[in-house]
């Protein structure tokens, strides 16, 4: 197994490869499968050190599913998901058993969407915070334990007397930062955050988002940042990728995906983003249709149905996720006759020689 670096020798930290995720459909008195849901399906992308890769789609297009099988939450259908250890190793985390994830949850944490959930009730911050620093960091003195709480805490911008109390007797974007400092407990280089601010009220989710980007640069994180808003992404992120129906649709920098979409599943995302500047709004074009179901999904294309750019081929054959661009990928038959219009942009997307 290797990872290999990007052209301009980034560090490849996590490499997924044909990652898929399907679940049975179980139907009558014997719940024999009568049929499977495509949650994720062939799906690849990397990570590198240092940045914020941002994964975005409407709900139940895979996103979170994908977040919890790097996780090993779920176990994989099939894929390989490769991990460059501290010590150099390269592990494929979709083929571990259990036993031999537990030691690398060290380096991977997860801090989940919403904050009233994923914090035990029973369980005061000192116990939240260092349950994770017993089991697996090993700190089997209280006081020890303490004394890194205390600095966890300080480190999220909370008091370290906060660690008696319960999570009851916090607000939204308290018990958020309180999930940070679990996550960051056991010093790990890649973070898996999903969906962290949707949950919390604008004015927190600025705050939540500034303390994730400080603690980045302070201690050389690597983020995974599943959401749905656009513009959370566009502030945080340094990569996109665009889900559909369980398959990735486009991937570039931010700043690039942003300006100059390939994909007309991802110019309908940016129309629908709030644009602050009167002078800049356009007028929406609403997306016809709903999305497909994952366990029965259309021929060729799956966003066919709904794109207005669709041709005959579209209906008839899978496009491939091909490079476009340096460092931007697109799957899309048309990708280079279509002028699609980012934030800001015009307000139809123009087609060459239609």
């Amino acid at each position: 197994m290797s990872l290999a670096n990007s052209s301009d020798d980034k560090v490849t930290l996590l490499e997924v490869k044909g990652l898929s995720k399907f679940f049975p459909i179980k139907k009558g008195v014997l719940r024999r499968i009568q049929g499977q849901v495509r949650a994720v399906d062939d799906v690849s992308f990397r990570i590198y050190e240092g940045e914020t890769l941002g994964l975005v789609g409407e709900s139940g297009c895979g996103k979170t599913t994908t977040s919890r099988c790097i996780m090993r939450a779920l176990d994989p259908t099939d894929g390989e998901i490769l991990f460059r250890s501290a010590n150099g190793e390269i592990v494929d985390i979709a083929a571990m058993r259990e036993s031999e994830i537990r030691p690398l949850r060290r380096e991977i944490q997860m801090i989940f969407q919403d904050p009233y959930a994923s914090l035990n009730p029973r369980m005061n911050v000192m116990d939240i915070i260092g349950e994770s620093l017993q089991v697996i960091g090993g700190m089997s003195a209280r006081e020890e334990r303490s004394a890194r709480v205390a600095e966890l805490l300080a480190l999220v911008g909370l008091r370290p007397e906060y660690m008696q109390r319960f999570p009851h007797a916090f607000s939204g974007g308290q018990r958020q930062r309180i999930a940070i400092a679990r996550a960051l407990a056991l010093h790990p280089r890649l973070v898996v955050a999903d969906e962290p601010v949707s949950a919390l009220d604008v004015s927190v989710q600025a705050q939540v988002l500034n303390l994730m980007l400080k603690l980045q640069r302070e201690l050389n994180l690597t983020y995974l940042f599943v959401a749905h808003d656009l513009s959370v992404v566009k502030h945080i992120c340094d990569r996109v990728i665009v889900m559909y129906v369980g398959k990735i649709v486009e991937i570039a920098p931010t700043e690039t995906l942003f300006s100059a979409p390939k994909h007309p599943y991802t110019a309908a995302l940016m129309a629908a983003v709030p644009v602050a500047d009167p002078r800049q709004r356009t007028a929406m074009t609403p997306l016809e249709g709903d999305v497909p179901s994952p366990a029965n999904p259309p021929s060729g294309c799956y966003f066919h149905p709904r794109c207005r750019h669709a041709v005959e081929v579209c209906v008839k054959k899978q496009p491939a996720l091909e490079e476009c661009a340096d460092g931007h990928l697109v799957r899309c038959h048309r990708a280079a006759e279509l002028s699609l219009p980012g934030i800001g942009g015009e307000n139809e997307a123009a087609t060459a020689g239609s």
